[in-house]
């Protein structure tokens, strides 16, 4: 195929889902469902999401393994662990429809692990009162792709029962990558636009509504979890059609990733394995994380290594251990370990479970742990600790996007999953991302329907001159014969948001990271890509590569902005939370191709939301000001 050819291949749809995890095949499920043609773009293999690689669980408070727990807990335990950033509506709809979506994937098939007598069984995790996690072994993301995928393919079923066409109504389009949504005259979304990544065809989809479900960002950092998808794409083309992310800077270093062996390095050691009595220790064989605790959580965390031990068998009169801290915490106390020269040869520390547990209960709990690390890097988890530390994981910040309708403020462009912005505050728990998935990919599948409702009819047509911009964008890096290759500058950039805007950040250093990334963007201008455009991967880096600069920079710009720590954003010349600080949200546009930034004020917490805490929590948080409506707000004007 010769790389001038712009034959377009073009379908309509009522309804576009970019991304085939669990937000992107919930959200087409619910769009279907309401009687919509729609489509769902993979930028891989149809069931090889990302979402495979979440191994712990789905969080939902079903009450299954201690009855003591119900929505309300949820939504303190996710407010704490987003040190109270998060959007309180969005974490009250999660709480509060987690359970639901949990049994509705049952429902559709999904073998969770069960309880003794037949529930659900439900597994501890770090920052989560109660055990709370509905999971399969170690391997809940691949149960819940296969259950969602096949609930696509029993819905073709039936409409090709109905229509004699089993992608009448909805249809996977694997291997698709799209490089720009378009809109109409008025501003409204109308298609988007992209290639078929083995032919190089360009293709444009026709449609009112598109949800993005395209997961994070972590190809933008050196030392990642994630999968090749995750380049930002979908926080890139909100940028581009002109909707806006937030609270960028929140990017979630999980604490145990491996390290070593070099084969196995940043592949992520789900948090499952400390639930079930995995232990940190550093080079002295130390179990540091009592060292860790912080104010703000340290009457929920065990003291000593005695009532850490008894929590397992006996939560209700012990309390639980330190390493099942939230995310945050656990990885910057291994940071601050490595940093005292208290790491491992390889710069982590040790993750023990071989000394814990016995082979039996590792090979139930764990298998596909220890199968994934005997098979890569023979490492056998039943027998020698494991030499982890933190990589890049999740990110927080995304789309900002209505609380019950997952609308961002582009009309008809929906967003759910990690892509959107607000539901995890500055820090995700474990566990309440396979929930978000389910909770949003659904509320977004809705959105998009009663959208398409308010239209009446009237469809928003594709502007040319945008198709004919979008088209000339591609093929751009094939005119140039001496331009520079995307991987040199992919590694670069990498490297530089590793070293520079990475767990721990400072003021010049993330100075000197968005000067580089100003040097990085005009070499991307002069991105040269030999051969055509089929099965050509350095194009295929060229695409993402524009995306991946967008989102480093609204990261580090976010990073410098926000003087304080604070979950997944810790500023050395800045130590300690703001309560100023924690009533701001920074929101980033486009104004023609520079970003822009604006403070936007948090929503307020509801007072009933607000009652469901003690005050004196509140205050390490809050200012006075908006504790002024909580029930024992007499209490905080006498001083007590």
């Amino acid at each position: 195929m010769a790389t001038n050819d712009t034959e377009i291949e073009r379908y309509s749809y009522d309804v576009v889902v970019i991304g085939a995890g669990g937000s992107g095949l919930r959200a087409a499920i619910e769009a279907r469902a309401r009687g919509l043609k729609t489509a769902i773009i993979s930028k891989s293999l149809f069931g090889k999401a990302h979402t495979v690689m979440a191994e712990g669980g789905a969080a939902a408070a079903m009450g299954n393994a201690n009855p003591n727990d119900n929505w309300m807990v949820h939504f303190r335990d996710t407010m704490r662990g987003g040190k109270f950033l998060n959007n309180p509506r969005m974490a009250e709809l999660h709480a509060k429809e987690a359970p639901d979506r949990v049994w509705e994937l049952e429902a559709w098939g999904a073998i969770f692990d069960r309880t003794k007598d037949g529930k659900i069984s439900q597994r501890n995790f770090g920052g989560h009162e109660y055990p709370r996690l509905a999971h399969v072994g170690d391997r809940t993301g691949l149960e819940m792709i296969r259950t969602l995928q096949q609930r696509v393919v029993a819905l073709q079923q039936a409409d090709s029962y109905e229509f004699v066409d089993p992608e009448a109504r909805i249809r996977v389009f694997a291997e698709t990558t799209i490089t720009r949504l378009l809109k109409s005259e008025d501003g409204r979304i109308s298609g988007a636009f992209g290639y078929i990544r083995d032919t190089g065809k360009f293709v444009l989809f026709e449609a009112a509504a598109v949800v993005l479900a395209t997961g994070g960002i972590g190809r933008t950092f050196k030392v990642t979890s994630n999968s090749w998808e995750y380049s930002g794409d979908g926080h890139a083309l909100a940028l581009l059609a002109g909707a806006k992310l937030m609270n960028m800077e929140f990017v979630q270093f999980h604490p145990t990733g491996m390290v070593w062996p070099l084969s196995v390095k940043g592949l992520l050691v789900t948090e499952s394995v400390r639930g079930d009595g995995g232990i940190l220790k550093n080079s002295d064989g130390k179990r540091f994380m009592f060292n860790y605790v912080p104010d703000v959580f340290r009457a929920q965390y065990a003291e000593t290594e005695e009532e850490a031990d008894r929590w397992y068998t006996d939560p209700d009169h012990n309390r639980r251990p330190p390493e099942l801290l939230p995310r945050d915490e656990v990885a910057r106390s291994i940071n601050s370990e490595v940093k005292a020269g208290r790491g491992t040869p390889h710069g982590g520390v040790y993750l023990d479970i071989a000394s814990r547990r016995s082979p039996e209960y590792i090979l139930t709990r764990l298998p596909s742990m220890h199968h994934q690390f005997k098979e890569l890097a023979d490492v056998d988890i039943t027998k020698e600790p494991m030499e982890i530390g933190p990589t890049c994981h999740y990110v927080m910040g995304g789309v900002e996007v209505d609380p019950d309708t997952a609308a961002s403020s582009v009309p008809g462009l929906f967003a759910a999953g990690e892509v959107s912005g607000g539901m995890h505050g500055s820090n995700r728990l474990g566990g309440n991302s396979l929930s978000d998935l389910l909770v949003f990919g659904k509320r977004a599948g809705d959105g998009a329907a009663d959208y398409l409702e308010s239209l009446n009819g009237s469809m928003p047509v594709v502007v040319q001159a945008e198709l004919d911009a979008a088209v000339e964008e591609a093929l751009a890096p094939f005119s140039r014969t001496d331009g520079e290759s995307p991987y040199a500058v992919h590694a670069e950039l990498q490297q530089t948001m590793n070293d520079l805007v990475g767990i721990i950040r400072r003021e010049q250093e993330v100075k000197d990271a968005l000067a580089a990334l100003e040097k990085f963007k005009e070499r991307a201008k002069t991105l040269a890509v030999p051969g055509e455009r089929a099965y050509n991967p350095g194009w295929h880096y060229a695409q993402d590569l524009r995306n991946m600069l967008l989102v480093a920079e609204c990261v580090a710009m976010a990073a410098l902005e926000r003087e304080e720590s604070r979950g997944g954003h810790t500023r050395e010349d800045y130590p300690v939370m703001s309560p100023e600080w924690r009533k701001v949200n920074l929101i980033l546009a486009l104004d023609g191709d520079k970003i822009e930034m604006v403070h936007q004020p948090l929503p307020t917490v509801r007072e009933d939301l607000l009652d469901l805490f003690e005050i004196s929590e509140l205050k390490k948080y809050m200012t006075k000001e908006e504790l002024a409506g909580h029930r024992q707000a007499t209490e905080l004007e006498e001083g007590h």
